[in-house]
C-alpha cells in the first residue's frame, strides 16, 4: 500500500476558491494563479515548490453559491506526501472553509498496478463486506442511492461467470459493450467503487467518504483505500459471498477486516479509531467480554494436602 500512487478530491463550501488556494500555497509553497477556464469550474491553481499542480474548482453539486464552492484536487501523491496533505487540510480548515452533507471526498488510486484479476478481486472483496463498510463510513441512504451506489449485482454476476482475463474484457463487462472513448460524466461512475475511471483517467476511484476537514480522518480514509487496493492487487482468490451485517458485532467484525487488510500496529491505530467510531459492540470481543469467574477458595485443597 505504501508504494501506490493516489490523488484526492475534497469538496468544501463557505470560502472562496482564491482564499482556499492561498491557504494551500502557504503549506506547499510555489505560486497561486487564477486560471478561470473552463468557466463552469472557474479554477484557481497552486503550482507548488516541486512543480506539482493543486487545483481549486467550483462544483455545481455543492450547496453553496458558486463563488463559495471550492473543490480541492490534489496532484499525484505518494505515501510520503500524506503528512503534507494533512497540513493542507488543516490550512484549508484554518481558512474557514466548511463542509456539509452536499460535500464528499473522492480518493483515486493509480490503476496501473491493477490487472483484470485485481479488479475482479476488488469488486468481490467489497461486495462481501459492503454493508459493513457502509455502516463504518456512515454513508447515508441518500448518497448510496445516488452518488455512491453499491456493487452492481449484474456486473458482479458477469465477472463471476465470464472471469474477464484482461482490461478490455473488464471494460465490456462494466459498460455492457466495448467502450473505447469513455466520457467524464458517464452514468456508471456513481458507485462507491468506480471502475469507469480505470478507462477514463487511469485510476480506481473510491466515492464512499463524507467530506471532512479533520486531518486524521482524511489520513484514515486514505490508508483504508490504499490497503484495500493493495489487498485486491495481491489476492489470488476472493469470495464475493455477501456477508450479513450484525450491528451487535460490527466493531469486532470491522476490526478483523482491517487486520486482514494489513492495518495492524501503532501506525494505523488512529485509522482504526476513526474507522470504527460509527460501529457498535466491542473491538476485542465478538460476543462481549467473557464473565470473570471468582477464583476458587484454596482453603479446602490446602487442608486436604496438609492431611
Amino acid at each position: 500500500m505504501r508504494t501506490l500512487r493516489f490523488g484526492i478530491e475534497i469538496e468544501t463550501i463557505g470560502q472562496t476558491r482564491e482564499r482556499v488556494a492561498q491557504a494551500i500555497q502557504q503549506v506547499v509553497g510555489g505560486t497561486v494563479q487564477h486560471v478561470g477556464t473552463p468557466f463552469c469550474y472557474d479554477p484557481w491553481q497552486v503550482t507548488d515548490a516541486r512543480g506539482r499542480v493543486w487545483k481549486v474548482m467550483a462544483d455545481a453539486s455543492l450547496s453553496a453559491a458558486k463563488h463559495l464552492q471550492a473543490e480541492v484536487v490534489s496532484p499525484i501523491l505518494t505515501y510520503e506526501d500524506v503528512e503534507e496533505l494533512q497540513q493542507v487540510v488543516r490550512a484549508v480548515r484554518g481558512a474557514r472553509a466548511k463542509v456539509d452533507a452536499s460535500c464528499g471526498i473522492h480518493i483515486h488510486v493509480d490503476a496501473a498496478r491493477f490487472d483484470a484479476r485485481g479488479l475482479r478481486s476488488l469488486v468481490k472483496i467489497v461486495n462481501k463486506q459492503e454493508r459493513l463498510i457502509e455502516h463504518a463510513l456512515g454513508i447515508s441512504a441518500a448518497r448510496r442511492a445516488r452518488w455512491c451506489r453499491g456493487i452492481d449485482q449484474a456486473f458482479l454476476d458477469k465477472i463471476e461467470k465470464q472471469r474477464p482475463r484482461d482490461l478490455q474484457e473488464m471494460n465490456r463487462a462494466w459498460y455492457g459493450y466495448h467502450n473505447t472513448a469513455p466520457t467524464h460524466y458517464d452514468s456508471s461512475r456513481y458507485h462507491g467503487v468506480n471502475l469507469h475511471n480505470v478507462w477514463f483517467r487511469g485510476t480506481v476511484e473510491y466515492r464512499w467518504f463524507d467530506a471532512t476537514l479533520h486531518a486524521g480522518k482524511v489520513k484514515a480514509y486514505l490508508q483504508f483505500a490504499l490497503a484495500l487496493s493493495a489487498k485486491a492487487i495481491r489476492a489470488r482468490a476472493s469470495s464475493s459471498k455477501r456477508r450479513d451485517f450484525n450491528p451487535d458485532t460490527a466493531r469486532y467484525d470491522f476490526r478483523v477486516f482491517m487486520l486482514h487488510l494489513g492495518l495492524i500496529g501503532d501506525e494505523f491505530k488512529t485509522a482504526r479509531l476513526h474507522l470504527m467510531a460509527n460501529l457498535n459492540g466491542s473491538a476485542a470481543w465478538k460476543h462481549g467480554r467473557p464473565e470473570q469467574r471468582p477464583a476458587a477458595d484454596p482453603a479446602p485443597a490446602l487442608q486436604a494436602a496438609q492431611a
